[in-house]
């Protein structure tokens, strides 16, 4: 008796049934925890797709508490190793299979947007539109920003957004993905961008997160608020506290000059003086 474990409560539902418990036992704590880790394993094998046979899992389960298990503690982990090898084939070919697909939407979306009005398309493959137009700095690669902006798939499932999050977002202008990189070295601050971003400049093969799979064209709107890049500190030039011995040069000394000492409180007069000395033609 085999199932592909995809209903809704999976072998929760199926153990339940065969064991005839009903909504009020779970009163009971050792029942209600019992049923639970049930649950939850049932979940993880549905989530995996794992197939099972219901009663061999259900006896597995029963000897293992047991201790009375038909398999070797080596066999079982051979068991194990398989299925993990069995899901990171499935997980690999369904990645392939995902960034080939990306790949193709995502040409064909972006050959079909740059005819669009209002598109522009540089020469890196990003496209962008002004929604508004900004009169302030524009920042260098140096700088850090700070930005509103939503991203969102090709098909408009949004993955991110500081609007909701209610607070735009700081980083600096190289510390984000390339598309981003470029455009905020092209808007002026106050500007709002829609970008419309290749997979090779946002986050490619690898993509990133549980929504941004490989080779995803990722479309934002992005509002460029301020450059907060905090300024350079001022070098301070501290107080001179102690004598200053001026050592002239071998040519200098040939010619008779002679090793001074110059007090700490007269060395500001002492600069003033060699700046209004006239100068030779020797020096």
């Amino acid at each position: 008796m085999k199932y592909r474990l995809g209903i809704v409560l999976g072998l929760s539902m199926s153990l339940s049934q065969m064991l005839g418990i009903e909504k009020a036992d779970l009163e009971d704590a050792g029942t209600k925890r019992s049923y639970g880790l049930g649950a939850n394993y049932g979940k993880l094998l549905d989530r995996q797709s794992i197939t099972v046979d219901i009663d061999s899992f259900v006896e597995g389960l029963r000897d293992g508490l047991a201790k009375e298990s038909l398999l070797s503690d080596s066999e079982i982990q051979e068991v194990l190793k398989a299925i993990t090898a069995e899901l990171r084939e499935r997980s690999t070919k369904k990645r392939e299979e995902a960034a080939q697909n990306n790949k193709k939407q995502g040409e064909e979306f972006l050959a079909a947007n740059a005819k669009k009005e209002g598109v522009n398309t540089l020469k890196s493959g990003l496209q962008y539109k002004v929604i508004r137009e900004g009169d302030g700095a524009i920042p260098s690669a140096k700088d850090t920003v700070k930005v509103h902006y939503r991203g969102t798939l090709i098909d408009g499932t949004e993955f991110d957004s500081s609007f909701k999050r209610g607070e735009p977002a700081n980083f600096g202008v190289t510390g984000v993905i390339k598309g981003w990189t470029e455009a905020l070295q092209l808007m002026k601050t106050g500007a709002k961008w829609q970008l419309f971003i290749p997979s090779e400049l946002a986050y490619g093969a690898r993509g990133t997160g549980s929504n941004i799979g490989p080779n995803s064209t990722l479309i934002f709107d992005v509002e460029l608020l301020e450059i907060t890049t905090p300024p350079v500190p001022q070098a301070t030039v501290k107080p001179i506290t102690s004598d200053i011995i001026k050592v002239p040069s071998a040519d200098e000394l040939k010619k008779g000059a002679k090793i001074e000492v110059i007090k700490a409180d007269e060395v500001d007069d002492y600069i003033k003086k060699q700046g209004e000395k006239p100068k030779t033609d020797q020096e």
